[in-house]
């Protein structure tokens, strides 16, 4: 028998009931941040060589130069030629998908021309243009994900990234397949066997041989997390990302063994993952709990589902599906299943989701693989003010200004009584010069 936390929006202590499942403790290891620290200054300090001396302690390599762990484009592509025939398919169908998706997201500046006569020949406008290098970090070893290549390089590409250095770690040499054919799919340009906390600093500080990078993209272990916490400023990174969640918002209509198999998609990620179902009808809550009881014992990953269910999921049943909206809007999930029969209509209700998934038939694993949108998505709340990776992340945003004679009179007038008023002289004298000339 599993014990998961039921509860009612018409209890009295509702709120403080779903404050207390939605708490997280994500601070951060002491002793894990103090090591990453020394590395880090390693790395800054001796480059290729702590790199090399890092890898072959952890990854249990004996590497003489990066030149051993750095792997060529002829060896990408033999790993892509290496695959079944189905696993090639379905990892090149992603990849397209994934693209194609990635490339409606805009991709150009604009500007405008003043048109009032006072400030003819004035032009206001924002020019977007890509990063010039990213790094990207893919888990590697038994813990491998080609789908976080696809996700993470295909929009650095679609923006127009001029170089995307790859980090994946190959513990006892373990090279997966799969993630260096995604890597091949997706435009990698160099890719090096290197991973923890050393592969963070290479990429932020830069060695003899691996290029400084602009920004670090891609999931990791705690080290690694602490690592681009420790690096951002140096470079930027992509999101400080929680455990997986998944808050399902049901009619009562949907096959409880399908939900209750959505609860497991995020659960069987880690013991601190979320699965949330929100439904207005009891007896439905019921039905899918007992799914769920004759499930588990199917799932080779149960300890870990067990794990994740009783300490931080749910079952709550709500008044009606207004209420399960705003509930939903509260919790502000990394992914959202609306399995409603007619969920289109609920959509422009929800407006805190990493990603919404519409109708019962779009269980969140296809977004995690090969719908096309991006699966990097923000967690533990906040997707109230933060967004899926896209192509926007890859790309910088600079304004532009071109001011006419006539408007540096109109606007100069403008700039130095608020100038003035601020008590920067000079600002008020710069802009002066521009309406006395």
């Amino acid at each position: 028998m599993i014990t998961i936390k039921r509860f009612s929006s018409t209890d009295t202590d509702f709120k403080a009931k779903l404050d207390a499942l939605l708490a997280f403790e994500g601070a951060q290891d002491e002793s894990i941040d103090r090591t990453v620290a020394d590395i880090l200054a390693d790395v800054k300090k001796r480059g290729d060589e702590a790199v090399i001396e890092y890898t072959n302690r952890f990854d249990r390599l004996t590497a003489k130069s990066m030149s051993e762990l750095e792997l060529s484009h002829e060896e990408l592509q033999q790993a892509l030629a290496s695959l079944p025939a189905d696993q090639r398919a379905a990892l090149e169908l992603a990849a397209q998908r994934v693209r194609v998706y990635h490339e409606r997201q805009p991709l150009q500046g604009w500007q405008y021309e003043e048109q009032s006569d006072d400030l003819k020949g004035t032009m206001l406008g924002q020019k977007i243009t890509p990063l010039d290098r990213v790094g990207l970090y893919v888990p590697g070893g038994k813990a491998a994900y080609p789908s976080s290549v696809l996700m993470n390089a295909i929009p650095a590409k679609v923006a127009g990234v001029k170089e995307l250095i790859m980090v994946v770690p190959t513990p006892n040499g373990e090279r997966n397949a799969l993630v260096l054919a995604a890597a091949a799919l997706s435009g990698v340009d160099r890719v090096f066997c290197i991973g923890g906390a050393q592969a963070v600093g290479a990429l932020a500080y830069g060695t003899q041989t691996v290029p400084q990078v602009d920004k670090i993209v891609g999931p990791g272990n705690a080290y690694v997390a602490a690592a681009k916490r420790r690096v951002f400023g140096v470079v930027g990174i992509d999101m400080v990302a929680g455990p997986s969640e998944i808050l399902v918002v049901c009619d009562g209509k949907t096959d409880p063994d399908w939900v209750a198999m959505d609860l497991f998609s995020q659960a069987e990620h880690d013991e601190l993952a979320q699965s949330i179902l929100v439904c207005p009808d009891a007896a439905y809550i019921d039905r899918v709990y007992a799914s769920i009881e004759k499930l588990l014992p199917t799932m080779p990953r149960q300890e870990i589902i067990r794990t994740a269910l009783q300490d931080r999921g749910a079952l709550i049943t709500v008044r009606d599906l207004d209420e399960a909206c705003a509930i939903a809007n509260r919790i502000a999930p990394e992914h959202l299943e609306l399995s409603i029969a007619d969920a289109d209509q609920w959509v422009d209700k929800i407006t805190n989701a990493g990603a919404i998934f519409i109708g019962p038939y779009t269980s969140e694993s296809l977004g995690d693989y090969c719908a096309g949108p991006n699966h990097v998505l923000p967690t533990s709340g906040s997707a109230r003010f933060s967004s899926p990776l896209g192509v926007y992340d890859f790309q910088k945003r600079s304004s532009l200004i071109r001011v006419s004679q006539t408007g540096a009179k109109t606007l100069g007038r403008v700039a130095s009584i608020l100038a003035q008023g601020e008590g920067l002289p000079a600002h008020a004298k710069s802009a002066d010069y521009r309406v006395e000339s």
